[in-house]
């Protein structure tokens, strides 16, 4: 059945706005050409994304042209802001951006094991409170006649250890992680009333950025293996994030695997992959090998102790034995992941992953092939730990987009 009128101008709009996103600004002839959408269809289109305060007149298209045709139109990009937060055990971080994803504001914290939940969920909600007025996204209110939330906070994503409800989208009590993680989404949602509040696994926001932005663009099968201060895995199959049934597709840490003393349970993961590449259990094994490192900035000492090997090169029979151990491990989870799902592609993920680079990606990928009658290719993460900010910043912009480049109720 052929689309309604309104629903046709749904579709148009929304197509001109991802072009929009996708090639920056363009004029309405250009939007026509790349459309294929009629002259008139255009300028309608054009007019309605002007009146809803979503696009703009930016400039124009030549010195020697005038009239509609040559002016330059692109997305308001203070329409709405964003914010991501990157939730670990030992801390928080936040970005806040523009509704293009373009940084405004960032800051970090660390938060001690010590610290009581109140005083934890204050201080990361103070935080964000703070980068967001840096932002200029808390400030006065909008004069009444703008769009409601117009220029404030509109979205924000959190990535976060642990499960998620797939049915409820709310981070589920985890034993072994901080009780101020869950009680922090809920001090976010009361205080920022006005925003929507999205949460996911930091291992799939990290997936997600690496399909959109990273290393894994021309795939549309692979799978992430995080090696960071714990383990994860993201599984994204035909283009798709999976999930699971409750949530917990790819906590491999909880896989038995041989090398252990003993065998995970459902409330512990000592004794599953996280025993082989867990941060302490990396540090562990450095010690064991001779490699020793002093981490750079916040960077995790799991991380430095892996750079330090890769700097020091096959001259060095300690980093060597290292890289090749490290190796070892890493390939034994990939393997089980790889006979399940045949990904095709492994990204090291996290922290130790972009710190290993090719010399790490290399040695899991020759194990593999003796491990594994299936083909699969290794790769270093390019964006490591801040791969899981830049995840909750691309799903809170696709959330806060879906919601302002809908047609107003009515229309």
């Amino acid at each position: 059945m052929p689309a309604s009128p309104s629903t046709a101008r749904a579709i148009n709009d929304r197509l001109a706005l991802r072009l929009l996103q996708q090639e920056g600004p363009l004029t309405a002839s250009r939007l026509k050409q790349l459309t294929g959408l009629s002259r008139p269809t255009v300028a309608d289109l054009v007019e309605r994304l002007t009146d809803s305060g979503l696009i703009t007149v930016v400039g124009e298209s030549g010195e020697q042209r005038r009239g509609p045709n040559a002016r330059v139109y692109g997305i308001v990009a203070d329409r709405a802001h964003l914010a991501a937060l990157d939730i670990r055990t030992e801390g928080v971080s936040v970005v806040v951006s523009d509704l293009l994803g373009d940084v405004l504001a960032e800051a970090s914290a660390p938060i001690g094991g010590d610290t009581g939940t109140g005083p934890a969920v204050e201080q990361a909600v103070a935080l964000v409170e703070r980068a967001a007025k840096e932002a200029g996204a808390l400030g006065a209110a909008p004069p009444p006649e703008l769009v409601r939330g117009w220029g404030r906070l509109h979205t924000v994503g959190i990535g976060a250890p642990g499960l998620i409800d797939p049915a409820t989208g709310e981070l589920r009590d985890s034993s072994g992680l901080p009780a101020w993680h869950r009680s922090l989404v809920a001090a976010l949602q009361e205080r920022l009333p006005e925003a929507r509040v999205l949460v996911e696994n930091e291992t799939n926001l990290a997936a997600l950025a690496e399909q959109r932005d990273g290393v894994a663009r021309d795939r549309d099968t692979f799978v992430l293996l995080w090696i960071g201060h714990g383990t994860g895995a993201a599984v994204v199959l035909d283009g798709a994030l999976r999930r699971g049934a409750s949530g917990g597709t790819g906590e491999i840490g909880f896989l038995p695997v041989p090398g252990t003393t003993t065998l995970p349970s459902a409330t512990d993961c000592e004794g599953g992959f996280h025993s082989l590449a867990g941060a302490a259990a990396v540090a562990a094994l450095a010690a064991e090998l001779g490699v020793a490192a002093e981490p750079e900035g916040h960077e995790p000492h799991a991380a430095a102790l892996v750079r330090r090997a890769v700097a020091a090169g096959p001259d060095s029979p300690a980093a060597t034995a290292f890289l090749d151990a490290l190796a070892d491990r890493l390939a034994i989870g990939a393997a089980s992941v790889i006979a399940v799902l045949d990904p095709g592609c492994v990204v090291l993920g996290g922290e130790v992953g972009q710190a290993g680079g090719t010399a790490l990606a290399e040695r899991v990928e020759r194990r593999l092939v003796r491990m594994s009658p299936l083909p699969t290719e290794v790769r270093a993460s390019t964006l490591g730990g801040r791969a899981v900010l830049r995840g909750a910043l691309l799903t809170a912009r696709d959330g806060a987009q879906d919601e302002l480049f809908a047609p107003p109720p009515g229309r």
